[in-house]
Formats: C-alpha cells, sequence, structure tokens
C-alpha cells in the first residue's frame, strides 16, 4: 500500500528463477540474421514499409525499431535499395550484439550452445542442467 516512490529499491527477484540464453557462433548467428531479413523482404517488408510512408505514418513506434527507418531512407531516394536492406541486416547484427553483451553483464545467465538440426537435443541439455541443479 505503498507509493511505487517509496518502496524501498532492491535487485532482489521475486520468485527463484533460471536465466537460460540461448547462443551460437557469431558467424552463424550474422548468417541467419542476414538469412531472416531477406525472408522478411521476400514476404513483404517493402511494401509494408510503402504503406506506412504514404500515410505519412512517423511515429516512435515506426522509426524506432530495425526495418521502416532504413527503408523510408531509400523511398525518401537518399539511399538505394541494397543500401537499405544492407542498412537493416547490419543494425540487426548490432542490435543481436548488444542483447548478448548486455544479457551476459547484467544478469546470472547460463548459457547453451543451439543445435539448429536437432533443436530437441538443445531442449534436453537445459533440462537436463535444470534437473541437476535445481531437480
Amino acid at each position: 500500500n505503498k507509493l511505487l516512490s517509496e518502496k524501498e529499491k532492491s535487485n532482489k527477484l521475486l520468485y527463484d528463477v533460471v536465466f537460460i540464453g540461448l547462443t551460437c557462433d557469431r558467424e552463424k548467428l550474422y548468417d541467419r540474421i542476414n538469412r531472416r531479413v531477406d525472408i522478411m523482404i521476400n514476404d513483404g517488408l517493402i511494401l509494408e514499409a510503402k504503406k506506412l510512408y504514404d500515410l505519412n505514418i512517423r511515429t516512435k513506434a515506426v522509426m524506432t525499431p530495425i526495418g521502416y527507418k532504413e527503408l523510408f531512407e531509400y523511398f525518401d531516394s537518399n539511399i538505394s535499395l541494397d543500401e537499405a536492406i544492407n542498412l537493416i541486416k547490419s543494425r540487426s547484427r548490432r542490435y543481436a550484439k548488444r542483447q548478448y553483451t548486455w544479457n551476459n553483464h547484467q544478469i546470472p545467465v547460463t548459457w547453451f550452445s543451439v543445435c539448429f538440426d536437432d533443436f530437441n537435443r538443445t531442449v534436453n541439455e537445459i533440462y537436463s542442467y535444470i534437473n541437476k541443479k535445481y531437480g
């Protein structure tokens, strides 16, 4: 029954938790990010962005995430389509690196390498870890 500003600040978690992170080597991650951007482009990202651009929607929700702002630069004829796509890819890769760094330094994450060929193997490895540590 206290105001949030009156409550004692603490980093203590309310519940027992296990922080699990999935990782892979950087080259594989970057390749997957690049392929994901290509899929997004093929699935209509340019048309979707063009509709927002034509409606002159420039809200923070549209201009902050990676994707639309780079394509808006293309629509404004400031960069080529290839440059816009490459910007989306490079900014996505940098964002993934920042996420990894933040998670690695801010929370006690236990990292597991992902087996993309057999994801069940990754799941079983994590399950075994949790059972041994907390079971």
